[in-house]
């Protein structure tokens, strides 16, 4: 793996590095730029103003470029039609991912953002960069947001989808896809930050044997609506000022899908190390 290249870093994290204004201000600071007539219509230009306001006024929790190409490059292998985000935030996963699902061929991205002022704030830099004829924002938790999707006959299935939000939820939302039937083998899965700050249930569960899974899914408590402990207080309260609720939704999934999972080191924009996990299905045991 490649040094990080340290001219690249964001600013340092702070102890509150989200919900605290500066997604608002990143959108005067874009729209501010000189070059604003340039920027229009061109993603890549719109991600380096998204990048120059991480580096020179205040930390983003965005991929990153160095992540971001993970991601890009498994987009121009797998060509999806449908790929699916799990947290948008302000849209630099979803702009530089619906770019390349277009490049590639793809038909439709949907970013399912949770926080309405983010999604806003999406929508806005996802006009600015041209993709409205690609991406889709969703307003909403990530289960009922897809459950709301697929209900619709809108989402069907996901070719690819990026698991990037709330960090309890990644497990529990996986296993409502398996079981909605929108990930199926053939299906792809990317998951940010395993490694900075990790997510020991999802990591578990995608490189568990379908023995297994079977094995969890006949334990009594089942899964229960509480987050995993596993994945940290700080990201099991991180809604709490709102006052929003933590529970989560208590699918089965589907214990006979057979993933095949592979760690990609790589970086945080600040330089920090990180990892994307890559999981294919690859097929279905009998039951």
């Amino acid at each position: 793996m490649p040094d990080f290249d340290q001219s690249k870093a964001y600013a340092a994290q702070e102890e509150v590095f989200f919900d605290d204004g500066r997604e608002v201000e990143l959108l005067h600071f874009v729209y501010g730029k000189p070059d604003i007539d340039q920027i229009r219509g061109n993603p890549s230009k719109v991600l380096q103003a998204i990048d120059d306001f991480g580096r020179t006024k205040k930390y983003l929790m965005n991929v990153g470029e160095d992540k971001g190409k993970i991601v890009s490059d498994l987009i121009a292998e797998v060509k999806p039609q449908t790929m699916v985000e799990l947290g948008g935030y302000i849209g630099y996963s979803c702009i530089l991912f619906g770019d390349a699902v277009r490049k590639a061929g793809g038909k439709r991205y949907y970013s399912l953002e949770r926080n309405p002022e983010f999604g806003a704030v999406i929508s806005s830099l996802v006009d600015l960069a041209g993709l409205g004829d690609v991406v889709k924002v969703a307003i909403g938790s990530s289960d009922a947001s897809l459950k709301r999707l697929h209900d619709a006959g809108e989402l069907k299935h996901i070719d690819l989808m990026f698991l990037d939000h709330y960090k309890p939820a990644y497990k529990p939302d996986l296993k409502l896809c398996e079981e909605l039937k929108l990930v199926t083998p053939g299906s792809v899965l990317a998951a940010d930050n395993v490694i900075t700050p990790g997510n020991p249930p999802y990591l578990e569960y995608v490189r568990a044997s379908v023995e297994q899974k079977r094995k969890w899914l006949e334990q009594p408590n089942g899964e229960g609506t509480d987050p995993d402990a596993r994945v940290g207080q700080k990201h099991i309260n991180q809604y709490a000022k709102r006052g929003e609720s933590t529970a989560l939704n208590a699918s089965p999934g589907n214990p006979n899908l057979v993933y095949d999972s592979k760690l990609n080191h790589s970086f945080e924009p600040t330089g920090d190390p990180d990892a994307i996990e890559v999981s294919r299905c690859t097929g279905e045991e009998s039951g």
